[in-house]
C-alpha cells in the first residue's frame, strides 16, 4: 500500500480466546488456534491483481476483516481484490462482492457487521479502475449494505452528496453502534463524519473541517 506493509485487523474468537485472526496488508489473512504460537495462513480463494501469484502470500492485501460477534464462525473481508465472506470450518473464501452493481465494483477499505444479523454488513465502495484514485465511484458516494449473506446489495446514498463528492472512507473509519436499528458511522478522507440512525437509509453530516480521518468507533452512552 502507498503508506506501507499493516498490520491492521486482529480478531479473538469470543468461545476461545487462544483463536485468534489477523489482517495483513502484503501478508494476506492469517489464523493461530495456539494464542499466536503457530499460523497458517488463509488465503484460498482470494484473487490478487494480475500478474501475481496467488500463491504468494506477500502479494495478498486484505484491507478489512470482520468476525461476526454472534456468529464467529461467520468472517466478511474487504479485500484489495474485491468483497469476500468466510463460513468455518470451510478454508475458502467466497467473493459476494460480484453480486455488487458491476458499474460500482466491490473494491473498497471498510467492512462492517451488523452486531445481531450474521446475514447483514455494510461496505464502502470507491473507485477501483486502473488509475485507483481513491474516490467515490464517479464521485458520488454511498454506503452498500446486504442482508443475505452477500447473495444481493442494496444502494443507501440518502443524505450523502449526488456529484462531485470525491473522497473515500478508510479501513477503520466506519463502524456501527448496537442500538435497534442500528446506527452506522464513517469518517471521510476530506475530513467529514457521517451518521445514520436507520442503518443506511438516510445520512446526515455530524462534523466538518477535520483533517484526514483514518479511524472512527462508536459508544452508546448508559
Amino acid at each position: 500500500t502507498p503508506d506501507g506493509p499493516k498490520l491492521h485487523s486482529v480478531l479473538i474468537d469470543p468461545r476461545d480466546p487462544k483463536h485468534l485472526y489477523v489482517g495483513l496488508s502484503s501478508g494476506g489473512v492469517m489464523e493461530s488456534l495456539d494464542g499466536g504460537g503457530a499460523w497458517k495462513p488463509l488465503i484460498r480463494g482470494l484473487d490478487v491483481v494480475a500478474g501475481f501469484d496467488g500463491a504468494d502470500q506477500r502479494v495478498h492485501d486484505p484491507h478489512c476483516i470482520r468476525l461476526h460477534p454472534a456468529a464467529p464462525d461467520r468472517l466478511y473481508q474487504q479485500n484489495h481484490c474485491g468483497i469476500y465472506r468466510l463460513d468455518r470450518p470451510s478454508e475458502e473464501w467466497v467473493r459476494i462482492g460480484r453480486n455488487m452493481p458491476k458499474a460500482v465494483g466491490d473494491v473498497g477499505f471498510p467492512m462492517v457487521v451488523h452486531p445481531r444479523d450474521p446475514d447483514a454488513c455494510w461496505v464502502f465502495p470507491m473507485d477501483g479502475t486502473d488509475v485507483w484514485p481513491r474516490t467515490s465511484p464517479g464521485g458520488k458516494p454511498a454506503v452498500y449494505g446486504t442482508r443475505d449473506a452477500g447473495k444481493t446489495w442494496k444502494r443507501f446514498d440518502g443524505g450523502l452528496p449526488r456529484r462531485d463528492a470525491w473522497f473515500t472512507v478508510k479501513r477503520q473509519a466506519m463502524t456501527a453502534d448496537g442500538r435497534d436499528p442500528v446506527g452506522l458511522y464513517f469518517g471521510a478522507t476530506h475530513g467529514e463524519v457521517w451518521g445514520s440512525r436507520d442503518e443506511g437509509k438516510s445520512w446526515a453530516c455530524l462534523a466538518r473541517y477535520l483533517p484526514h480521518i483514518y479511524a472512527v468507533e462508536a459508544a452508546v452512552a448508559a
